[in-house]
């Protein structure tokens, strides 16, 4: 597969949720990211659990270290689950050779983000994971629980939202996300804005991936540099040709794959 046929296929896809109730949205959603995904890695094992309410899904390499990653999805803070990103989570705990702890937390607009930064801290407290990785919104939650810690583990981000989210700061549209829909998600959801929050390294060790075709590189390449002139270790690589989304087809697309597995790679010598 090329970018260009994932790009047309994943567009249809959110073409057909468009006139859907949300509920139903949501499990299109998640049928649409899952289309992407390889089978699970041989060995591997998953089990559904919750906790203190928070639902939850664990994968456990058949190879495995000790100690546990937590893994926030992405989704605009709308839509998203274990279940769209079951395969990012599944081949992160291959490629780490750790358990991933995926967090189902609740969505806008039933509860705010206040609830959302609740579910997966409560399940952060119960795990007390080596290290916190999430993409997209769930790069935007993994650094606002790493900013509540006093001494916060290793982060993996995967385009996450940063900073102000303005119009000035953000990048020129690309496909399957525009300017207006970061600023559509910014209004849905206010308390993501973060011009002060990210003005210091939510952590000392960071591993950030982003694609080149998204108008959130921008912003993310200057909280970058910023947080390495404060002192914080950022490594970063930029996905050629890419673009949004293309984490759920990673395997499918190599220029994807290739930029995915340097970030599994370099995260894991973080945690060795």
């Amino acid at each position: 597969m090329n970018v260009d046929d994932f790009i047309e296929r994943y567009s249809a896809g959110l073409a057909v949720m468009e006139d859907l109730p949300l509920p139903q949205a949501r499990r299109a959603y998640d049928q649409l990211c899952r289309m992407f995904a390889l089978p699970d890695p041989v060995g591997m094992r998953v089990k559904n659990s919750a906790i203190k309410s928070v639902r939850l899904r664990r994968f456990t390499p058949q190879q495995r270290t000790p100690g546990c990653v937590l893994f926030i999805h992405g989704g605009g803070f709308t839509i998203g689950s274990t279940e769209s990103h079951h395969g990012p989570a599944a081949s992160l705990a291959k490629a780490l050779e750790r358990e991933v702890v995926s967090v189902n937390y609740r969505l806008v607009p039933e509860v705010d983000y206040t609830a959302m930064l609740a579910d997966c801290q409560a399940v952060l407290e119960a795990v007390q994971p080596v290290a916190l990785v999430g993409d997209s919104a769930g790069g935007r939650l993994a650094i606002d629980l790493a900013h509540q810690l006093s001494e916060a583990p290793p982060l993996g981000l995967i385009y996450p939202t940063v900073g102000a989210l303005s119009l000035e700061c953000l990048g020129e549209d690309a496909p399957l996300l525009s300017r207006d829909e970061v600023l559509s998600i910014r209004q849905q959801c206010p308390d993501i804005i973060a011009t002060q929050r990210d003005r210091r390294p939510p952590a000392a060790s960071i591993e950030m991936l982003t694609v080149e075709r998204d108008p959130l590189t921008r912003p993310i390449e200057a909280a970058i540099a910023h947080w390495r002139k404060e002192g914080a270790s950022v490594g970063y690589r930029c996905a050629p040709n890419m673009v949004h989304a293309a984490l759920h087809a990673h395997a499918l697309l190599p220029d994807m794959n290739a930029a995915w597995q340097d970030f599994c790679q370099k995260l894991k010598q973080r945690l060795n």
